[in-house]
């Protein structure tokens, strides 16, 4: 027994040397197939001999069963959040500031990695617990998740009790290789890697997060002793040399400067080499170096007065529009979407752009063949900006909408009340394909695993024709179709038979009645109970309701007037598709609010956050405007944010929004 004890110890001993040198220092010793071999001997010892279990092991960084819900953890440090910057004037004006309350700062200038912030600690020696930063005071304890991450060592070198502050995030490469996946079965795509990454991180399976391979960089020392001896570090730089020898994964990049000028020039040296990193960045941090100085300097209300956070300004690249291809939606309205050489940009390869109808092409004098300025609006959708017209050739072209539906064949008309032009047949496939995508997406049914490719399979093998035909589908006749399997039929003939029970707020919504959002069903839905009343009602009762006007009552009125749409419904609840109201009694003490939701909040998802609002009376709306009440701000929150700060809109957290709800 005590040479498995002596193999036992000294296989931890390897595999963590390995990790460390391929997960950290990027210098593997040994090959892929070498680790794997001496994983799988431990694993195999540790099964044969249980009592020789523990949670430091190499072999726990995937194990650990999957939880209902992730309990809370309150920081011993709070995890502030920094005060954004967006020029080299408000840096210049920082550093002047700093000079004026410390006679020589230091300071410490590092990119601002584009994650999710977690703390973690450590007792003896060993990790024992990982928490989100969630409020900064509460965040949640996704200790098993963050196990999976190889680069947090299980165990350091010293007997030390200490706690860090990292920023989980998911390679780009990773990144790219998830969604290529996704893409291949059908699933919507990830955003960008950062949403990826706090989305994989708070999976409540640490399986699922294994599987999507997160990293980490430490940038904080949070607490604790980080000398045996009890030296206490004086310095922001000597932390981070410090946890590198311990085996912590620190930040790159870094500068320690007392000069203003090699501040904003190490700013322009991290942005310029933004395309040459394996991870994405969103901007650089500036704080003072010296602990003493931060402590001098103090804490403002929200964030600390010793550090800023300078956001580069929305990334944009240049590229050739090759082509304008026309999308047609589920109410038939043709999108043209730029076809673009692919291009690196905010984290991801863009090859498709949208340009929103014929006015904006025309309004920016975009012709194909052009050179165009591409960025990411909200970071997150590819749109063309303008098209350089000092770098034509005379080869491009202008382009013209189809006077013909490109999907059907069918006559196109121009919508007197928007910019678009409309394919107005019934029977067109494209807006057929787009109306199921619709209704089983996330705000509608949630069906998940049918997605764009899944739908457009079901369709061509004439496996399904309108969305009622989803409830008839059987496992045996979806599991030999291209793309699918046993286990990939099974799932989804579950997820169908589960959104059976969404409710008439969603069914609403999923039917894909013209400018009726989540919003509107959800009213309607609480206003009539059922679906049958609900195709009763009259245009004059529809007006009375708040916000609803003449067209929007009409679009509702024409949508269930049509026999092929009161057929569906029909349908619909003939398949055992529950027809009435889930919604509770709806309060009024939001009401006149309007909400925008940004960021991974501590304790809610975005869609949980929107329903108590709603219930409330408030309105939640996707985009950040002068009519927006509040910016329900979380960890990672993005463009809306920043948004918010300029148009003065009041931001708050989910604390605050929960004694709005709770009051």
């Amino acid at each position: 027994m005590q040479e498995v004890k002596e193999r036992v110890a000294k296989l931890r001993q390897e595999l963590a040397y390995h990790s460390e040198r391929y997960y950290v220092e990027d210098s593997p010793e040994i090959s892929d197939y070498e680790y794997d071999m001496l994983f799988a001997e431990l694993k195999r010892l540790e099964e044969e001999y249980p009592e020789l279990y523990d949670p430091a092991s190499p072999t726990q960084r995937v194990g650990g069963k999957a939880l209902d819900k992730f309990e809370k953890v309150i920081h011993t440090a709070r995890m502030d959040s920094l005060a954004d910057v967006f020029s080299f004037e408000e840096v210049v004006e920082f550093c002047g500031r700093m000079e004026i309350e410390v006679p020589t700062p230091i300071y410490s200038v590092e990119p601002k990695i584009d994650g999710l912030s977690v703390s973690l600690s450590y007792e003896n020696g060993v990790f024992v617990r990982g928490a989100t930063r969630g409020d900064g005071t509460v965040g949640e304890d996704v200790t098993n998740n963050l196990k999976t991450v190889f680069s947090i060592p299980l165990t350091l070198p010293e007997p030390l009790t200490l706690t860090v502050r990292g920023e989980v995030y998911m390679p780009r490469a990773v990144f790219e290789r998830i969604n290529a996946e996704r893409e291949r079965q059908g699933k919507a795509l990830m955003a960008n890697p950062r949403n990826a990454a706090a989305g994989s991180l708070r999976q409540l399976d640490p399986k699922i997060t294994a599987e999507r391979k997160l990293d980490i960089f430490v940038f904080n020392f949070q607490g604790g002793d980080l000398y045996a001896d009890g030296h206490a570090p004086e310095s922001h730089t000597e932390t981070l040399d410090r946890l590198a020898e311990l085996g912590f994964k620190v930040l790159p990049l870094r500068l320690a400067t007392a000069s203003r000028s090699a501040v904003t020039e190490h700013i322009r040296t991290i942005g310029a080499a933004r395309d040459t990193l394996a991870y994405d960045i969103d901007g650089v941090v500036i704080k003072l170096d010296s602990l003493s100085d931060r402590r001098r300097v103090g804490e403002g209300t929200s964030t600390p007065r010793w550090a800023v956070a300078y956001k580069f300004p929305p990334e944009e690249k240049e590229t050739l529009l090759e082509d304008i291809t026309i999308a047609v939606g589920r109410t038939g309205v043709l999108t043209p979407a730029a076809v673009l050489k692919p291009v690196r940009l905010a984290g991801t390869t863009v090859s498709r752009a949208t340009l929103h109808n014929l006015d904006f092409i025309r309004q920016r004098d975009i012709m194909i063949g052009d050179t165009v300025v591409v960025r990411k609006a909200g970071d997150i959708i590819p749109e063309v900006v303008s098209a350089v017209s000092a770098k034509r050739t005379g080869a491009e072209r202008p382009f013209f909408m189809p006077t013909v539906c490109p999907s059907c064949g069918h006559p196109v008309v121009c919508d007197e009340d928007e910019a678009a032009v409309r394919c107005t047949s019934s029977t067109c496939p494209a807006q057929l394909s787009r109306r199921i995508e619709h209704f089983a997406s996330k705000g509608a049914m949630n069906i998940d695993g049918l997605g764009p490719q899944i739908v457009d399979l079901l369709l061509e093998n004439g496996r399904i024709h309108d969305a009622a035909d989803l409830y008839t589908l059987q496992a045996s006749e979806v599991e030999n179709l291209e793309r699918m399997g046993k286990k990939s039929a099974e799932n989804l003939i579950g997820a169908i038979e589960r959104s059976k029970s969404a409710g008439l707020e969603r069914l609403v919504y999923a039917l894909g009645i013209r400018n009726v959002g989540e919003v509107a069903a959800t009213a309607l839905a609480v206003r009539y109970g059922t679906l049958d009343a609900l195709m009763a009602a009259t245009a004059e009762e529809l007006c009375a309701l708040p916000d609803f006007g003449a067209i929007t009552a009409d679009c509702v009125i024409d949508f269930f007037a049509e026999e092929q749409n009161r057929l569906l419904c029909e349908r619909l609840a003939a398949a055992g598709v529950l027809t009435e109201s889930v919604s509770e009694p709806v309060g009024d003490s939001l009401q006149g609010l309007t909400f925008v939701l940004t960021g991974t909040l501590p304790t809610l998802t975005r869609e949980e956050a929107g329903e108590r609002i709603k219930k409330k009376g408030g309105k939640v709306s996707g985009s950040v405007s002068k009519k927006t009440s509040y910016v329900v701000a979380g960890e990672a929150a993005g463009s809306k944010l920043t948004k918010a700060k300029e148009l003065g809109v009041a931001v708050i957290d989910e604390a605050a929004l929960l004694q709005m709800l709770n009051a």
